[in-house]
């Protein structure tokens, strides 16, 4: 890990393609499929091992943030990008210099208490959060650490909980 410590992140997926139970049962994943370049970037160029994200649960009823996972791995090219047969394939991606990245993601916690996307928004504790501002649609986000531990807390986990959780 680098000198300029843990990162926070919130990363969208829809829980009817791969939710937090999918990645509590499966432990560890690739987060892939990424089609957007501003996302891209924070995959490759600023997220690294061992940072914290949480899991929002996108298109879904209520809209929310289920879990958190830790970042796994370093930037890796995305194979689906590869892969003919994948809706995410980019025949002009090279193998030998991959316009799409993904990152290995593992599991922490799951949420006791699913935090919905109106509490966040009603929050005046999370206030700026990228999440929270009408029609932000990226996938992957920046989040700032007092933001990362607000939703914790509201999700029903403690600092402590994820801390030793992660390092599982």
């Amino acid at each position: 890990m680098s000198k300029r410590g843990k990162q926070f992140w919130l990363m969208k997926s829809e829980p009817d393609v791969y939710g937090i139970a999918d990645l509590e049962r499966d432990g560890q994943e690739p987060w892939n499929g990424i089609r957007n370049y501003q996302a891209r970037n924070f995959l490759r160029d600023a997220m690294e091992e061992g940072d914290l994200a949480l899991f929002y649960h996108s298109n879904a009823t209520p809209p929310g943030v289920a879990g958190v996972m830790r970042v796994d791995s370093g930037p890796e090219a995305d194979g689906l990008a590869f892969d003919a047969d994948s809706k995410y394939y980019d025949p002009k991606s090279d193998p030998e210099d991959p316009t799409w990245i993904q990152r290995q993601v593992a599991f922490v916690a799951v949420f006791p208490d699913f935090v919905p996307l109106a509490d966040l928004r009603e929050d005046p504790e999370l206030e700026g959060m990228l999440v929270t501002r009408k029609g932000q649609r990226l996938s992957i986000q920046p989040v700032e650490e007092t933001h990362f531990w607000r939703i914790c807390r509201k999700g029903g986990l403690t600092k402590k909980a994820v801390l030793e959780k992660s390092t599982q």
